[in-house]
């Protein structure tokens, strides 16, 4: 079985509607848990008291709106190479996920920073490159909607998310190529020494896992939403000429 059978339409949604009420499940499942055990079941911090579990949203919601730019990326990619339209839709139905957690991120860490910081907000590496990849993600939202034929849509949205995955990378590696800045370095790492502690990295796993799983449900219903608006209009169109 190849993974290009699943660029057929009808082939996807069989699919998605098989694998989506489980991944509902579990993403609840995760969240639940990884929340109530890390806002409940944790110890405050020695130096940041309660304030660190905020860590629970803001980390995870931040990993996903770059990894989500990310996705849309690669499903770009696969449109101007491939030209398979679920990719392009794949990559539509991504965007307000994404924004959502870019969102997230930013608030949360607002919220984090204040009592850290001294501010809410600072012109950090970090900081900036996440509000400029936050506006890039209102940015292709806003093209997609101004144009009328979706190929020509999909094409310049697409140059627009590789343009848009520099500052998602930025926004990952800003703390490494800058040495200035308030904001801390990576929570996680493959460097054990760069970890939270276990009391934390814990339950800051599970809810990692259940953003992932909960982003992987909404891009899978939604695209198939985007299919079968298609599909509407395509049959809307038809109607249309014939009449």
């Amino acid at each position: 079985m190849s993974l290009w059978e699943y660029a057929n339409p009808k082939k996807f949604l069989a699919t998605s509607e098989r694998v989506l009420p489980a991944l509902w499940l579990l993403a609840a499942a995760c969240l639940v848990i990884g929340l109530v055990w890390g806002f409940f079941f944790t110890p405050d911090d020695y130096r940041q008291g309660s304030t660190v579990k905020i860590i629970y949203l803001h980390v995870p919601s931040a990993l996903m709106a770059i990894n989500a730019w990310l996705m849309m990326l690669v499903a770009s990619l696969i449109w101007l190479v491939r030209r398979h339209h679920v990719s392009a839709l794949a990559a539509r139905a991504a965007a307000p996920v994404g924004v959502v957690m870019t969102l997230i991120a930013l608030v949360t860490g607002a919220i984090w920073g204040q009592p850290m910081w001294g501010t809410w907000w600072a012109w950090d590496p970090r900081l900036t490159s996440f509000l400029i990849l936050f506006l890039f993600y209102l940015g292709y939202m806003a093209l997609w909607a101004a144009i009328d034929n979706p190929d020509t849509a999909a094409d310049l949205t697409a140059i627009l998310c590789l343009v848009g995955s520099v500052f998602a990378l930025l926004s990952r590696y800003a703390v490494n190529f800058w040495n200035q800045g308030l904001h801390q370095g990576a929570s996680l790492s493959l460097d054990a020494e760069e970890n939270v502690a276990d009391v934390f990295y814990l339950p800051l796993l599970v809810c990692i896992a259940g953003f992932v799983l909960l982003f992987i449900a909404l891009v899978l219903y939604r695209t198939g939403t985007e299919i079968r608006i298609r599909r509407m209009r395509a049959l809307m169109a038809r109607e249309r000429a014939a009449a």
